[in-house]
């Protein structure tokens, strides 16, 4: 029940810096995961790694400037 809660708070903060920067789900996905599926596999139910939770907090929350 944990793990989906914490998944849960992943997407949304995800989805707001998405929305924030314009960026595709596919670009983030490949920057935090090597992975262009990431987040609509997260969306889906996957249980991401500790290190792709990590790269997609620090790479998410309220960034001021927008990876290239």
């Amino acid at each position: 029940m944990k793990e989906r809660k914490i998944r849960l708070m992943l997407i949304r903060e995800i989805e707001r810096f998405l929305s924030a920067t314009k960026m595709s789900r596919t670009r983030f996905g490949r920057l935090v995961a090597r992975d262009p599926r990431f987040v609509e596999d997260l969306r889906n139910g996957r249980e991401p790694r500790a290190a792709a939770a990590v790269g997609a907090r620090c790479l998410a929350p309220g960034s001021a400037r927008r990876p290239r």
